[in-house]
């Protein structure tokens, strides 16, 4: 017998649930669908939102020639067969035959090279699904042929929709009598996916041996047993949830951020790559406004090292609350990338020859080190010299912000240099 899920494909738009955006009343797909002519496009959306049923929706309704490809199983051979294929059926059909590839991330660059002509000549209509970001797993010149839309989670109204139609039209679950008393657990568990909703569904139902069945929230909750969360540590989930880390961070929210600290522990983060990014955050974002966070943060990676889970996820969320309730400043950030950019564009400036080291008699015999005045043997420790080569000796690239700390470091360098940093 198939899967529920399989089961309750929906066959037309009126019973596709969700992506209103798409395929509402005014959406751009279903235009394009009701025009009667649609171009290549690709689907990106995570697991079980209706990528490959609204592909299939579209061949029916057009009537046209409908290829499936699996990226996981298919090579560049296999593509190309599909494609001799639908060269001789483009003639029986006003649109072009329809490839449709499931996981095209998954594609090398060469297969994914081998549908540019015949996507170009329209030879076919490619229609690709990715759960991953095209614009970093699909190739340019075949992103450049596509559309890309975006499908989103559905919402909880349109998995409860889905719950109750299945329970009321599918024929093998009308010969139970099925009573839904409660709602929360499931949709906690399918956390946007109808595919996940209806194989949670089937799952209770096949298990339970009763004719009578109530579904409670404990009831999923026993026969799950599994944590919650969906958490792609090589996907885009893995760069949004640490985005918003380092975005809370930045903002001093430590609600928030710890927050996202915890969504990457219980969604088995490495550790490591937590820790990694708070020391990046400390001197990024926090820098001279608090030198102690950098140093709280790379004591919180040494740490994690030495003691693991789960006892580090104390020492993480510590150096996060440290971080985030700490006062601001990127002036180090932008200080290097504006010295950067300078190097860049001065090129290879020659080192004044006081300021050059000079290890060996003939060196110093041609003026290496001459001038240089040790700022030590002054009052102070400090003597007013150019440090700067003559073409740059205006250039500021480090520029004060209003903190309490950079502001008395800003205030010794007026003292020292005087008009220079005025």
């Amino acid at each position: 017998m198939e899967p529920l899920a399989e089961r309750m494909r929906p066959r037309s738009l009126d019973q596709y649930i969700g992506q209103k955006h798409l395929v509402g009343k005014n959406g751009v797909l279903r235009r394009m669908i009701e025009s009667k002519h649609i171009s290549s496009f690709i689907l990106w959306g995570p697991p079980g939102v209706g990528k490959t049923t609204l592909a299939q929706i579209i061949a029916n309704m057009l009537e046209t020639p409908f290829y499936s490809v699996s990226a996981v199983t298919s090579g560049v051979k296999e593509v190309r067969e599909v494609i001799e294929r639908a060269k001789g059926n483009r003639f029986f059909s006003t649109n072009s035959p329809i490839i449709f590839i499931d996981e095209i991330h998954r594609f090398s660059r060469a297969q994914q090279d081998s549908l540019l002509d015949a996507v170009e000549k329209g030879i076919v209509t490619l229609i690709g699904a990715t759960t991953e970001n095209p614009s970093f797993e699909v190739i340019t010149p075949l992103l450049s042929r596509c559309q890309i839309y975006t499908l989103k989670n559905l919402e909880d109204d349109d998995l409860l929709s889905l719950l109750y139609r299945a329970i009321k039209e599918d024929a093998e679950l009308k010969k139970r009598n099925i009573e839904i008393v409660e709602t929360c657990a499931i949709l906690r568990y399918s956390g946007g996916d109808a595919r996940k909703l209806l194989n949670i569904l089937d799952l209770i139902v096949s298990s339970t041996l009763e004719d009578n069945i109530k579904i409670t929230d404990e009831m999923v909750e026993n026969q799950l047993l599994q944590p919650v969360l969906s958490y792609d540590k090589a996907g885009d989930m893995h760069y949004d949830i640490i985005s918003a880390f380092i975005k809370s961070i930045r903002g001093s929210d430590p609600d928030a951020a710890i927050y996202w600290l915890a969504r990457m522990i219980e969604g088995g983060e490495d550790p490591k790559f937590i820790a990694r990014r708070l020391v990046i955050c400390a001197a990024e974002d926090i820098g001279l406004a608090n030198p102690n966070a950098l140093l709280i943060a790379n004591a919180a990676f040494d740490i994690v090292i030495k003691i693991g889970w789960p006892e580090g996820r104390i020492p993480l969320a510590e150096a996060t609350i440290y971080l985030a309730t700490s006062q601001k400043s990127n002036s180090a950030y932008l200080a290097i990338n504006e010295a950067i950019a300078e190097v860049n564009k001065s090129g290879n400036v020659q080192v004044p020859l006081y300021l050059r080291n000079a290890p060996t008699k003939l060196m110093k015999d041609i003026g290496y080190k001459k001038g240089y005045k040790y700022p030590h043997d002054y009052q102070n420790n400090f003597v007013l010299q150019q440090y700067l080569p003559d073409t740059l000796i205006d250039k500021h690239f480090w520029h004060a912000q209003h903190s309490p700390m950079e502001e008395k470091l800003y205030q010794r360098m007026l003292q020292v240099w005087g008009k220079r940093y005025e």
